[in-house]
């Protein structure tokens, strides 16, 4: 199966050049992923990568990178924190739509991570409560990835706060 995912990135400061990193990120395997440097300090990989799972897909990206730039320091892998709006396009369906089902079932739609202004939902609580209420709009390969990311953020913030106690 064929998996599309971000992983975002903050790099070390070694004054490497676009050119160079890209070559290095080739290499390595990274060759299936568009780079994106606009920020300074940051990269963005969008891979479409072919694996058996998406955990597999993901997993064997991160080492791909680890390889090319040992030191990058890695934020996020996604699809995961989304907003309504996020998970509308992901879905095909509008932000009022998205909206609608969240009010119409205030006890029983996934808590946000962040509730705000701009309030955040893990895309796996989501799409498993579309699910099981019978949406035709979550295809497997999606809740499989979104799934997947979830579970390496939060192992990424447990060892996190594992290497910083208190």
């Amino acid at each position: 199966m064929e998996f599309t995912f971000i992983l975002k990135y903050r790099l070390p400061d070694t004054g490497t050049d676009a050119g160079s990193l890209e070559q290095r990120l080739a290499d390595a395997g990274c060759d299936d992923a568009l780079l994106g440097i606009g920020r300074p300090g940051r990269l963005a990989l969008e891979f479409c990568r072919q694996a058996a799972s998406a955990r597999e897909a993901v997993l064997s990206a991160l080492a791909d990178v680890r390889q090319a730039v040992p030191d990058a320091e890695l934020i996020e892998v996604s699809p995961d924190l989304v907003g309504l709006t996020d998970v509308a396009d992901l879905l095909g369906m509008s932000r009022q739509n998205m909206r609608k089902l969240l009010l119409a079932h205030p006890q029983t739609f996934p808590a946000p991570v962040h509730e705000g202004s701009a309030s955040i939902w893990h895309l796996a609580d989501v799409l498993s409560w579309m699910q099981a209420r019978g949406s035709q709009k979550v295809s497997s390969e999606l809740a499989e990835l979104a799934a997947a990311a979830l579970q390496i953020n939060v192992a990424k913030e447990q060892e996190r706060l594992v290497q910083h106690p208190g």
